[in-house]
């Protein structure tokens, strides 16, 4: 008998966000290494991204109401939540579910009360009792929430998530083309990226910095500014705001490093794509990065000024005498693809029917 399995897509409604990215690419990989004798995937997804995985893909399309009452899922074998906060859970007991969670970062936000923090890790551990299986997306992110919820009797797993760009070749040259050589930068524009550090290395050189992705906090975005307005720099830092797929990858490509300041990241996504194209990459030592990074990255000792500018100034030598460097980087890179993350969900799924 043919085994579907429904994926959460419901956050695909919201583009240039990890979560969008994410399902846009674990679903191709799960269709190439599903059996179709065996398995068939189906979607959970806003009407208006009907057919996003083929004309004839099977949708269940989402509406609000189902956040109180979920549609008929009897003719599913297992349900795929992609991640810790959907509003859309199957409640009932029958159905085997497989709950993947990125990060519990709202447990380090100094600015939730301790009662939200508390009320969210009571809604974390309440989807967590009734999944079958849990999946993190990095040895931090299991780690992290053990700290507050025990998972002894629970199984669950760690699956990177895989590397996200498919090369553009030949990359068109963006609308916004720096005029000299950059630092670059991307991710939603909020606190906890720490994008504000970011601007002091522009003091006393000629370079640039350039900060794609969509500002979910204008205020912080204003907070960047007068950061660089401080250092003398703010005509050299540069807002993109989204870019394109053939934009980014130019910018990566072309950069004289990347870097990522981020406190609070369960995997760092953009750190994968930086190191595909082999550039020197510079992030926190905070949360996920160094797992991700590995010994190929440099990291930041603290975010004050000359410390940053050392690290920096120390990395980029170090990178320039290794020839070897940028080859290092790249086969990092590597070893996060979505191919092995389609795998172990798949083996997840057959060990719950």
């Amino acid at each position: 008998m043919l085994k579907k399995i429904i994926i959460d897509c419901e956050r695909m409604k919201y583009p240039h966000t990890g979560l969008h990215s994410y399902c846009i690419n674990l679903v191709p990989a799960l269709q190439k290494v599903i059996e179709p004798n065996l398995e068939q995937l189906s979607f959970f997804l806003p009407k208006n991204q009907n057919g996003a995985f083929g004309k004839d893909g099977d949708y269940l399309f989402q509406h609000s109401f189902h956040k109180l009452l979920m549609p008929s899922l009897k003719k599913y074998a297992v349900w795929h939540s992609i991640h810790q906060e959907s509003d859309y859970y199957p409640s009932k007991n029958k159905l085997p579910v497989v709950l993947t969670i990125h990060d519990i970062n709202v447990m380090h936000n100094a600015d939730k009360s301790p009662a939200k923090k508390k009320r969210y890790i009571q809604e974390v551990e309440k989807k967590i009792r009734r999944a079958n299986h849990v999946a993190f997306i990095s040895h931090f992110s299991s780690d992290d929430v053990q700290q507050y919820i025990d998972l002894t009797n629970k199984p669950h797993s760690v699956v990177y998530n895989g590397c996200t760009i498919r090369e553009i070749v030949p990359l068109q040259v963006p609308a916004i083309k720096p005029a000299s050589p950059y630092y670059f930068t991307l991710s939603t524009i909020m606190k906890k990226k720490n994008f504000h550090v970011l601007p002091a290395l522009l003091a006393g050189n000629d370079m640039l910095l350039v900060i794609a992705g969509i500002t979910s906090s204008e205020s912080y975005k204003q907070e960047i500014i007068a950061e660089a307005v401080k250092h003398g720099v703010e005509k050299r830092v540069i807002f993109t705001g989204p870019v394109t797929e053939n934009d980014k990858q130019w910018y990566m490509k072309n950069c004289a490093a990347f870097l990522f300041p981020s406190l609070t990241e369960g995997f760092g996504a953009p750190v994968v794509e930086a190191m595909y194209f082999g550039v020197p990459i510079f992030l926190s030592r905070f949360t996920s990065l160094p797992e991700i990074g590995g010994d190929v990255c440099y990291y930041f000792s603290s975010f004050e000024k000359d410390d940053m500018q050392k690290t920096v100034q120390d990395g980029l030598q170090h990178y320039k005498e290794n020839a070897c460097a940028a080859e290092k980087i790249k086969e990092r890179a590597a070893t996060f693809n979505w191919k092995n993350a389609a795998t172990d969900y798949l083996d997840i799924y057959r060990s719950l029917y």
